[in-house]
């Protein structure tokens, strides 16, 4: 009989000394320091042919890691197929972008200082210390057990305000007297699969959370964010050799801020004093669901995993959208030119920042400069939409005892995690959100594109809501599979 083998380690990704740009503004940050330090943790699961390379990393979004990893593992170790390895990141705002040369909004907008850590000089400082990880991980695979367990943390939190005139605002101003409530709700679930050696000692997590690891999404440090407070924690709950590999659930529409309450009973998780206290909610939730593993652990769990492409529907621009986008385009260029209301853009935003206890977001997506972008993305979606019709990405999915598995590149909409959630036989459903993929953005409900504002428009994504049903049937359809 194959046994079931399971292995571990982690690799610090902290890239010191170097002058580091912070991923996810449209503006530039540099790092003034390091709050907290990146790791990339490693799991190893196996069972006869079938095997999974899992790599979860304090990133902004996985890049180009997995493309470059996959075939850097399997040269290493001949053993692990190419589409084993299945990375995802913690959708921290406060790390570098893992991104070979590539064209971003503000390319050509803001002159970085000299001796700026580039994309490629981080892939190549990155990539080498994940291999190894992943090379010990698999060193150190030995027979172990899996049991599950399920737990609630109040987290994340819908960021979309809708008000009477029909909009949204991601972070709009829920104290206005024309609010009419959320747009969606929101996911206190916290999905944990424990890991244990022979003699039923944990040895590892997966947790999966429906928040992006943001409470530090502004500032000008390096942090892993809530998720890394997590992760230390569980260390000293567990011990110092237990390890946590840490997944955003679909949480396009989260963050880790009540905005109805309007930071009147909190912090306003802005700020780091607010990482503390995400991270204590989360350990409460692990120590209270761990009894639930007793006498449950599985040390012959059914195991699959596969890859296979999803390939969807890239969200399309009508002719009619397409004239009026370029004839509003025009007018903003005849009110204030690009370089003008980017200068605009950022001077307001680096004002903002510097107003002691002033609570985010900084940049204010109704600017000038914003609203040029928003209509040229739109023109470009038209001109290219023909000749590039569908996206398309290694969707992973796998079956671990009785709970089920599967990835996106998207920050994927509630909405559509709902629906996979339900549908699926498993006890549990793990999705992995910004796994898998690069550029593709959000993947909004219908009432994100109906409402609009960021997030919900056709430059923040690749996807519209009919290839998120889509992405919804498919997934459900081949986890469904594993347990027919």
């Amino acid at each position: 009989m194959d046994k079931f083998l399971v292995g571990w380690a982690e690799a610090d990704i902290t890239p010191d000394g170097r002058i580091t740009p912070l991923y996810g503004q449209y503006y530039q940050r540099i790092a003034t320091g390091i709050h907290s330090r990146l790791k990339a943790t490693v799991l190893v699961l196996q069972k006869g042919d079938q095997q999974a390379v899992m790599v979860s990393l304090d990133l902004t979004s996985i890049g180009h890691t997995q493309e470059l990893l996959r075939p850097m593992v399997h040269a290493a170790i001949p053993e692990i197929r190419e589409e084993s390895v299945f990375c995802n990141c913690i959708h921290t705002h406060s790390a570098p972008g893992a991104f070979k040369t590539v064209k971003r909004i503000n390319d050509g907008w803001e002159t970085p200082p000299e001796g700026t850590l580039t994309g490629d000089e981080f892939l190549e400082l990155l990539l080498p210390r994940v291999l190894e990880a992943v090379k010990t991980a698999w060193a150190n695979r030995a027979p172990g057990g899996v049991a599950r367990a399920f737990g609630n943390a109040r987290i994340g939190h819908c960021r979309r305000p809708v008000f009477a005139d029909g909009t949204a605002e991601m972070y709009g101003d829920t104290t206005r007297p024309d609010f009419i409530g959320m747009e969606s709700g929101e996911d206190s679930g916290v999905e944990m699969l424990f890991t244990f050696d022979q003699a039923k000692k944990p040895t590892g997590m997966i947790l999966n959370i429906a928040c992006p690891s943001q409470v530090m999404e502004s500032t000008y440090v390096v942090s892993s964010d809530y998720m890394g407070a997590s992760r230390e924690l569980l260390k000293g709950e567990f011990g110092p050799e237990f390890h946590t590999l840490c997944q955003i659930s679909a949480a396009g529409c989260q963050s880790p801020r009540d905005l109805t309450r309007a930071y009147k009973t909190e912090p306003d998780f802005w700020h780091e004093d607010g990482v503390p206290v995400l991270a204590n909610r989360v350990l409460k939730a692990v120590k209270e669901s761990f009894p639930q593993t007793e006498g449950k652990i599985d040390f012959d769990p059914v195991f699959r995993h596969d890859c296979a492409t999803c390939t969807l529907p890239m969200r399309r621009v009508s002719y009619q959208q397409y004239l009026a986008s370029k004839k509003e385009l025009a007018r903003l260029l005849a009110i204030q030119g690009e370089q003008e209301a980017f200068d605009d853009f950022a001077r307001v935003t680096h004002e903002r920042e510097k107003i002691p206890g002033r609570p985010g977001p900084y940049d204010d997506k109704l600017m000038h400069f914003v609203l040029i972008k928003n209509e040229q993305a739109v023109i470009e979606r038209y001109e290219s939409q023909n000749e590039h019709p569908t996206y398309s990405y290694p969707m992973q999915t796998l079956r671990i005892g009785d709970i089920a598995m599967v990835n996106c590149p998207w920050e994927l909409y509630l909405l559509f995690g709902q629906i996979i959630k339900a549908r699926t036989k498993s006890r549990q459903t793990f999705i992995v959100q910004l796994s898998g993929g690069i550029g593709a953005g959000y993947l909004p409900s219908p009432a994100a594109e109906r409402y609009a504002g960021y997030g919900g428009m056709i430059i923040n994504g690749t996807v519209g809501s009919d290839g998120g049903f889509l992405l919804a049937d498919i997934a459900v359809e081949r986890l469904n599979a594993y347990f027919d």
